[in-house]
């Protein structure tokens, strides 16, 4: 068997291994709860402050604090099932979504750069997501939801695969 096809079949679009930190749970909870709270606080305010509120208004709050919960438990659990990434010497694999999902291959030689972000929440959770930008059109990878140590050793080991590769990256 040739070297192509063997790097082919090796870089077929597959389920990646690994899921994410189980704190993603949480942490998706808790940015997702944020945004309802802030949007029930908001038509509360004008409903109970309204002399005469558009009946709509009374509605949308309604589905909105139905809505709210149902999203809280079921988003994180499925988000969590679905997320999912895996590192190999020839290829980075990552799987996205809840609703829209996406998967994605990143060969080895195309990555350009690897970058580690943690937003307030992330540090709270322990938690960092890591960008794997590539010569692609389709845009960088991403792997959310990392304990913050396995994204660190995570980088480390792309760095260190990266440079081990002939090819500038293009």
């Amino acid at each position: 068997m040739s070297e192509h096809s063997t790097n082919t079949a090796a870089l077929r679009l597959r389920p990646p291994a690994h899921r994410v930190s189980r704190r993603a749970i949480g942490y998706w909870t808790a940015t997702a709860a944020i945004l309802w709270i802030v949007l029930i606080g908001v038509q509360a305010v004008i409903v109970l402050t309204s002399d005469d509120p558009p009946s709509f208004l009374d509605v949308t709050l309604i589905v909105s604090c139905v809505l709210a919960p149902l999203h809280l438990i079921v988003m994180p659990q499925w988000r969590y099932r679905v997320h999912r990434w895996e590192v190999t010497d020839e290829a980075v694999y990552t799987q996205a979504g809840w609703l829209k999902q996406e998967w994605r291959i990143a060969p080895v030689s195309r990555i350009q750069t690897v970058d580690i972000e943690r937003d307030p929440f992330e540090q709270l959770f322990g938690l960092a997501k890591i960008t794997v930008t590539t010569a692609s059109a389709a845009g960088p990878l991403r792997i959310a939801g990392l304990r913050h140590d396995r994204a660190l050793e995570l980088a480390d080991e792309l760095t260190k695969t990266t440079q081990a590769v002939r090819g500038d990256a293009t």
